[in-house]
């Protein structure tokens, strides 16, 4: 499995306000934090599988993330406040988890597992 390389979207940089540069660095700093956790993840597992398994928990932690600043995004309309971290973020996990998948081989990997996950739980073709 190859080198795990993550970034923040230029797009989701410009619709910040202008005046607060914190936001952005803050964005860069944890997307650096996530490629260096991943890829110490994708070394230390022994082999694929085990790799694909535990950046899938990862994935799936970024998806409960998203989740949640999506819910914040209307409860912060309704307080008459700006919305807008709430959505940069968001649409921050939803890309990093979209760049996850769009190494090949780890798509590859993390679409078997998250197979063999649903297979494990019980679910099963007759089930549906």
């Amino acid at each position: 499995m190859e080198e795990i390389s993550l970034g923040v979207p230029e797009p989701i940089l410009e619709r910040l306000p202008d005046d607060d540069e914190s936001a952005a660095a803050d964005m860069h700093k944890a997307v650096a934090g996530w490629e260096d956790q991943l890829n110490r993840v994708r070394e230390e597992a022994e082999d694929d599988r085990e790799a694909a398994g535990r950046i899938l928990e990862a994935i799936e932690r970024f998806e409960e993330r998203y989740e949640t600043y999506d819910a914040f995004v209307p409860e912060l309309r309704a307080w008459g406040q700006s919305p807008i971290y709430a959505i940069a973020w968001r649409t921050l996990y939803a890309d990093v988890i979209a760049q996850l998948y769009d190494h090949d081989d780890l798509a590859d990997h993390l679409d078997r597992e998250r197979n063999a996950r649903l297979v494990e739980d019980g679910i099963r073709l007759q089930d549906l």
